[in-house]
């Protein structure tokens, strides 16, 4: 029975350092493509000659997630508000790009979306503030 016991244990360890090198491997390669992207996003930029607020708005985009892979190697914690600011950001992207073809019921859904995701956000800091220590969210 101490057999089957240590190679449950073994297995279990095994299969966390697993997940542990899968999460660093996986948020390297999304490094890696943010700048990437930021990089082909600065080329246009230059190629345009000047950024708009399309262009901004994405480099806000880039920055959080590159802030939250930042977070996470730091404290080994997903901070959740950031991929609702991430959200946010993305959703107000599209509402500055294209407002002019949207319908009212579009942009009315667009806002209201943003509207809940900042109540979202409001929640979550409120039982991070309430309950410390049984938040995954430290932030």
């Amino acid at each position: 029975m101490s057999g089957l016991s240590s190679s449950h244990k073994f297995i279990e360890r095994l299969g966390n350092e697993l997940n542990n090198v899968a999460h660093v491997l996986l948020l390297f390669v999304l490094w890696v493509a943010v700048l990437w992207s930021t990089t082909a996003s600065v080329i246009d930029i230059l190629h345009k000659g000047t950024p708009s607020l399309d262009d901004l708005l994405l480099f806000f985009i880039y920055l959080e997630i590159l802030a939250m892979i930042g977070i996470y190697f730091q404290t080994k914690r997903m901070p959740v508000r950031f991929l609702i600011y991430i959200a946010i950001t993305a959703i107000t992207r599209v509402l500055v790009v294209d407002i002019k073809v949207m319908s009212n019921i579009t942009i009315i859904t667009y806002t209201g979306a943003i509207a809940l995701l900042a109540i979202a956000i409001l929640v979550i800091k409120y039982s991070s503030a309430r309950f410390p220590g049984g938040s995954p969210d430290q932030s």
